[in-house]
């Protein structure tokens, strides 16, 4: 396939995407599939899994030495070609969180799925310059989805 060709398809995505918890108002698969693909600029493999508040803090305590349940954890594995990682959702936090902010919850999953697969891309926000782009990206791509600005100031 030529490169031009390559372009106009897109990337390749798999997704395989797991439900470690029974909850209602999970996004359904092709919701989580839209957003991560709408981040997405190479080709990926990728597992997005939606745990409970154990999980989440386990996992967290476990690969960040953090003691609490966060509401994202992105695990990439650059060796792997194509691009290949995990993305843990936790559906209590992140359901918290909306709540707290006064965001609908769906638009919030997808701002975080955007988030994790900007984070499997190699895009970070430890520094002020990295943080500054991926938020841009990150406002650029919810916007596009038809989700409000995750970045904009409410009044």
């Amino acid at each position: 396939m030529t490169p031009a060709a390559r372009q106009q398809r897109g990337p390749r995505f798999a997704l395989s995407v797991q439900y470690a918890l029974r909850a209602t108002q999970l996004p359904s698969q092709k919701q989580l599939r839209r957003w991560a693909s709408a981040a997405l600029v190479q080709d990926a493999a990728v597992t997005l899994r939606v745990v409970g508040e154990t999980e989440g803090r386990r996992l967290n305590r476990q690969f960040r030495g953090k003691d609490y349940a966060t509401n994202v954890l992105t695990f990439a594995y650059p060796e792997q070609d194509p691009l290949t990682g995990d993305i843990v959702l936790c559906a209590p936090v992140v359901r918290q969180e909306a709540k707290a902010q006064g965001v609908d919850l769906t638009a919030h999953y997808a701002h975080l799925v955007v988030h994790g697969m900007l984070h499997l891309q190699g895009y970070g926000h430890e520094r002020a310059a990295a943080a500054q782009l991926m938020e841009a990206l990150e406002s650029e791509i919810v916007t596009q989805l038809g989700y409000a600005d995750p970045y904009a100031v409410q009044v």
